[in-house]
């Protein structure tokens, strides 16, 4: 697993907490045409090659709950984002593994 950061969350748990009505910041550092073919419904994109570009966008007072494909470039994010002061979680296993509710597009 690529990146060195403190804290996972399992596709799972992420779906139950949604389920349970929870406002979840989840931030998807997909590329577009991945983000497109389906990412988590109330999702941010936000590549993870555009991210240093784009902090502005992110809120630090707030938690964040890191998504790609598998969890590598994920990892990377919270790495990147943790060093920074924000508080992120890893989701390992990442699109591959979400078995909940997607939305297409853009």
């Amino acid at each position: 697993m690529a990146g060195k950061y403190s804290k996972d969350m399992l596709p799972q748990e992420v779906k139950e907490r949604l389920a349970k009505g929870e406002k979840l910041n989840i931030l998807d550092v997909r590329e577009p045409e991945e983000w497109e073919s389906g990412h988590i419904p109330n999702a941010k994109h936000l590549p993870l090659g555009s991210i240093g570009q784009r902090l502005s966008e992110l809120d630090p007072t707030q938690s964040y709950i890191i998504v790609c494909r598998g969890g590598n470039r994920s990892g990377l994010a919270c790495e990147l984002l943790e060093e920074l002061g924000y508080d992120v979680t890893n989701m390992p296993g990442g699109m591959s593994h979400w078995q909940g509710e997607v939305a297409y597009g853009i």
